[in-house]
């Protein structure tokens, strides 16, 4: 029997936090990729992952944007 893949749940970051969270390296903006559910930093060139709602902002944990142009 096919194994059934269970889409996804898209969770919403509070608008508010989102207005007071900088990049961890840089201390500058970011922005709210809501498909991808990441925050990204355009200056370090980075994408911090949101799971169940809650954005990890370690640098360890991200992503680093030029994976976007190997995909």
């Amino acid at each position: 029997m096919a194994e059934r893949k269970t889409p996804e749940r898209r969770y919403e970051v509070d608008p508010k936090l989102l207005e007071i969270l900088v990049c961890p390296v840089t201390k500058g903006p970011l922005e709210y990729d809501r498909e991808h559910q990441e925050l990204i930093s355009r200056k370090a060139g980075l994408a911090y992952p949101i799971r169940e709602g809650i954005p990890i902002m370690l640098a360890d944990e991200a992503r680093s944007l030029d994976e976007d142009s190997q995909r």
